[in-house]
């Protein structure tokens, strides 16, 4: 009796949004109105380039500004349409919304941040754990309408290096270890029988095919 082949798994591309005027000054949250710089535009059309041989099946994005104008030039490119994703939206900061980095350094709360972000809960938002909740079941519900394809998802740092970090089975207290600059890919691809795989991190140069991501 022949044995059937399993399908291929599913490739995920995480790709961070480009660079904003207040990239790395602001905690900006889920506050509408935020674009893309002149060299965020150019990341997201570096993006562009380099996921042009991977063969993608969907696009999805965070529905803040600066994540669907960095999915924009794929979009343009690949003729697919963006599907907006509220589980792919950046972290709720709640009151800290809008507020320097340099500000919330000097809170109290802001060391409890550092020393345990799983118990950690951003005043009137959302707690890390719930984040990265929302993150893994969002990517599981897309990898398992997307069987064996190349999935693109334009989201936002934090939801990135939790994703990663769940995927590798490490504790959501090590998620600030990973780093995610803006216009980065990182890939996770998920098998037909086994947990999830880490193939890229941060990755920004070369050209993306899939099961390999470059650079």
């Amino acid at each position: 009796m022949a044995t059937r082949k399993a399908a291929p798994g599913t490739l995920v591309l995480l790709v961070r949004h480009g660079a904003t005027p207040t990239t790395g000054q602001v905690l900006p949250g889920r506050a509408p109105g935020l674009h893309l710089s002149e060299a965020g535009l150019a990341q997201a059309a570096a993006v562009a380039d380099r996921l042009a041989g991977a063969g993608l099946a969907a696009i999805y994005t965070s529905p803040l500004e600066r994540a669907s104008e960095t999915a924009a030039p794929t979009a343009a490119a690949t003729g697919l349409v963006p599907v907006e994703e509220p589980g792919l939206l950046e972290a709720d900061v709640g009151d800290w919304t809008g507020e320097a980095l340099a500000t919330a350094a000097r809170r109290k709360e802001w060391r409890e941040l550092q020393r345990s972000p799983s118990t950690f809960r951003f005043p009137g938002g959302e707690s890390l754990a719930e984040v990265q909740a929302r993150v893994v079941a969002v990517l599981d519900r897309l990898h398992a309408a997307h069987p064996g394809r190349v999935v693109a998802c334009f989201t936002h740092a934090d939801p990135i290096a939790m994703a990663i970090t769940f995927a590798m089975g490490a504790p959501l207290d090590s998620f600030g270890r990973v780093v995610v600059g803006t216009g980065s890919i990182s890939a996770i691809t998920y098998p037909t029988d086994g947990p999830p795989l880490v193939l890229a991190v941060n990755s920004t140069t070369g050209p993306v095919t899939d099961p390999t991501v470059g650079g």
